[in-house]
């Protein structure tokens, strides 16, 4: 199976299919997406290929330039807490690293769950993904995307609310044929 393969089918079906992220779709169209795995399931090497992805993501420039970088983590992060204690490790390095206000960190993961919400809440689904993966996202582009937009501030909601007319049974539904994709990376 082929975990960027898979990915690519999730962002195109549930995060440009849903208009979860309004920004997404201009940028994998002009094929400024970068996609990445993680080979290793260690917290040490991950969080190597975090900062790898980080500098690259930075260091793209020009015609092809890279806007935006997914970093897929198949494995070692199977469950949703250890991803959440990785995660915190992987803010840690952002600002360490002296990324913090120029790279911020969007996470994915099979079983997201928000804070407070029940396990079983379609709204979860706006945040759950094939596999875990740390989204890098250059903040000036955030600005500037958000700064285009009409009501930014109210993208969450809405992406709730549409999550929740949808429901989960559909959502998982999505998730799981974007998982049966057989393709090599």
């Amino acid at each position: 199976m082929g975990v960027i393969a898979q990915t690519k089918q999730w962002v195109n079906t549930v995060v440009i299919g849903h208009n979860f992220c309004p920004f997404a779709r201009r940028e994998v169209e002009a094929g400024r997406v970068e996609y990445q795995v993680a080979t290793d399931s260690g917290r040490k090497q991950c969080l190597q290929a975090l900062r790898k992805a980080c500098k690259e993501l930075l260091s793209s420039e020009g015609e092809g330039y890279i806007e935006t970088s997914f970093l897929i983590l198949p494995r070692g992060f199977e469950g949703f807490y250890p991803f959440l204690d990785f995660l915190d490790a992987a803010n840690d390095l952002i600002c360490a690293d002296g990324f913090e206000g120029v790279i911020q960190l969007a996470s994915f993961h099979p079983d997201y769950c928000f804070e407070g919400a029940p396990d079983d809440d379609a709204a979860n689904y706006t945040n759950r993904s094939p596999y875990p993966m740390l989204h890098l996202i250059r903040e000036q582009s955030l600005e500037e995307a958000l700064g285009q937009f009409d009501q930014a501030e109210l993208i969450p909601e809405r992406n709730i609310a549409f999550a929740r007319a949808l429901g989960a049974p559909a959502l998982a539904t999505q998730l799981k044929a974007c998982l049966s994709l057989h393709n090599s990376d």
